[in-house]
Order: C-alpha cells, then structure tokens, then sequence
C-alpha cells in the first residue's frame, strides 16, 4: 500500500499537513477506466476550482486484473495520491476502510466513471467544511439537474428511490448517486451501525442519518451515464430490497410494537399475580407503574436511540404522564366492565385491560414520537449538555 502526503493548495498556508477533503474511489477491476478518471481529477483538484486542502484515496476492493498495478503507479507519479488494497470484495467495504482510517475533516467518495461533473464537488464538501451540513449527495433527481442516461435506468432509479420513501419514509431524494460526502466525526459514528459491505451501504448510511435527525445538504448535478457501468442491476436490486426489509423491521414503529407486546405480556402476567391481593383498579396501577418505567427506558434507547443519560430524568417524568393517561383509559374500561358484571372473571378482567392498553398504544407512540422523543426536543437538550466542541478547535 502506498502513502503519499496531501496536496497543499496554495491558497492555504503549509500548516494544514493532515488535509480537509479525502475524496475515495472504490475500484473492483477498473485497470482501463481508473487512470483517466484519477488524472481528471488530479487536474481538477490542483486548478483554482477546489480551495481546500485534500487527498486522492484509491480504495480497491480485491480486484483480479492490473487494478493495483496502474493505481500504484499513479500514486508514485502524482502527489496528493495514496492506495488502500482490500482483500475482500464490496464497494462499502472499501469505503468503510477508507473512512475509517482516514484523519481528513471531510470524507467523500466518487464513482471511477466519473459520470458526476466534477463541478459539483465544491457545492458538495462546502457546506461539510463550513459545518453547516452534517451529510451532503449529488442528486439527479432534482428539478435542476442536468441527466443523460437511458430511460431503463431512469426507471429503475425513479422507482427505488420512491420504494425507499414509502417504506422508510426517508425524504432525500437520490439514494444511488455516487457522488457523496460526510463529516469525518458524524461518519464515524454512523459507519457501526451501517451493516451491508455492498451496493446497499449508502442507502443505509443515509437512512440511518435521517433517523438520527441530521442534516442532509442535496447538490442537483450534471450526469452522464457510463455505458460500461460493472453494476450488475438484477442482483444489486435484490440486494437493495433485502436492505429494505432489514431497516423496514427496525423501524421505530416496528421496534415500538415488539416492546409494547412484550410489555402487555408483561402487564398481563403481573396483573394476574396482583390481582388476587388486590382490586382490579390497583392491580392495574400496580402492573402498569412498573411495565412503564421498562417501557420508557426500552423505548428510549431502542426506538428513539436516546443512549446517553442526558435528559433521562425528564423523560420518564414524561413517560409517567403517559402512564397516567393509559392508567385512566384501563380503569375506566375495568369500571364499565364490572357494570355490565359485578363478578367477572379474572382472564375477563385481563382481557378487557389488554384491549384498553392496546387502544392507549396509539396515543402513547404519537406521545413519545413527537414530544417526548421529538428530534427537536431530543437535539437541544443533547446540545445544551455538550456544547459543540468544534468551535474549540485550535487554529480554526
């Protein structure tokens, strides 16, 4: 593997020695395509069009061919270059690789092809650079994009990209582009959670950032498709919907559904073992006072991600007006029940505060979505517990 320096651009003084962009290009087999494309680059990087400080990384992933050959031997003619082998194959096991070993401030990556206008690269890492933006992607989907591909594959992304928005609900508009970028600090993070290693890891890694409330900054580009694209389309698709069906089951909803039926097993087992020692009404209180405190603290970490302790005093004091609410609706339930039948039964009994809390789990997830877990709410406390250590930087 080869290390070269960064390219110092001479609008910025010598002092920056660790770069701001890395700008990766995951490579299987691309020994006729990766020269041109990484001299086209070099050129565009080393001209007035790009301010900040920055580095080539070519990231192969176990290619068979001369791949490697042709990407050292750039490396060794032109400075700001540097290889990083895999021996696995997988485009997002490359770009993890790259990212994760990486010490620039902004991460990015491109396809070989360089089918998106280079043009556009400033408009995609500014906004990272600035901090403004926590993510950034070329989109060609956008009103104002500029596109030139066959209506096939028209097709094919037009479609995906509206499967992602009614199933996941995401709101960025182009998942497949290969033209993205990211804060190092916010990658980093993200990158643990993100589990394919193929085609479907972008997708993932923007899906996850929208849960986590982040900033996606979207830069309508000029494309042109590359007529000797590698990607096999059957299989990356069956891929894609795979990925689907796995974020599809850990969703909020679907997440907040599992721990409210374990929760309801839960209160029903409780119930019964109170019961014979106590009303109906105090069983129920009983029952539900410590199934709520679980169900808060499981949903809070694991349907809302809220993992540190931050705020954690006043969410379950929200949680508990919640509990208050549910406890209402049920003994309300129990107490038209015991109207129509003085004496019912125990399991009748169970069943109907089961019913109850199964019509309270609406309001409770509306609840906990958009006010006690609102992103907003959840963001300004974790900003007023941790400042944001960026304006400390030294020399910034």
């Amino acid at each position: 593997m080869t290390s070269v320096a960064p390219l110092i651009s001479p609008h910025l003084p010598q002092a920056f020695a660790v770069p701001q962009v890395d700008i990766v290009i995951p490579v299987y087999n691309e020994e006729v395509a990766l020269a041109p494309c990484v001299r086209r680059l070099h050129e565009h990087l080393t001209s007035d069009a790009f301010p900040f400080t920055w580095r080539i990384v070519v990231a192969d992933n176990a290619s068979t061919d001369a791949t490697v050959q042709v990407a050292e031997a750039l490396a060794a003619d032109l400075a700001g270059v540097t290889v990083r082998s895999l021996p696995a194959k997988g485009r997002g096991r490359a770009l993890r690789a790259a990212w994760t070993q990486s010490d620039a401030e902004v991460l990015c990556y491109m396809d070989v092809d360089l089918s998106t206008d280079l043009r556009a690269l400033l408009p995609l890492v500014a906004p990272l650079v600035s901090g403004h933006s926590d993510l950034a992607i070329g989109t060609r989907l956008a009103n104002s994009a500029r596109v030139v591909r066959g209506t096939k594959r028209e097709i094919i992304s037009r479609s995906y990209n509206r499967i992602l928005h009614l199933t996941l609900r995401t709101r960025f508009t182009d998942a497949q582009c290969g033209f993205k970028a990211g804060r190092a600090g916010v990658l980093h993070r993200l990158l643990p959670d993100v589990k394919n290693d193929e085609w479907f890891f972008d997708t993932e890694l923007l899906v996850l950032a929208e849960r986590e409330g982040l900033r996606i900054h979207e830069v309508p580009v000029d494309w042109v498709d590359d007529p000797d694209s590698r990607v096999d389309i059957v299989a990356t698709a069956i891929e894609d919907l795979r990925g689907i069906v796995r974020l599809l089951a850990g969703t909020r909803l679907a997440s907040f559904a599992a721990i409210g039926l374990a929760s309801t097993l839960a209160y029903a087992i409780l119930f019964l073992l109170l019961r014979g020692a106590m009303s109906p009404t105090a069983a129920t209180a009983a029952a539900l006072a410590v199934t709520a405190v679980a169900n808060t603290a499981a949903n809070r970490r694991l349907t809302f991600g809220v993992r540190d302790r931050t705020g954690i005093v006043r969410h379950h004091a929200l949680g508990a007006v919640v509990y208050l609410l549910t406890v209402a609706l049920t003994s309300g339930a129990l107490s038209v029940l015991g109207a129509l039948d003085p004496r019912p039964s125990h399991l009748m009994e169970v069943a109907v505060a089961v019913a109850a809390g199964a019509c309270a789990t609406v309001t409770r997830y509306v609840a906990m979505r958009w006010w006690i877990f609102a992103p907003a709410r959840i963001a300004a406390t974790q900003r007023a517990a941790k400042p944001d250590m960026a304006l400390a930087r030294p020399g910034r």
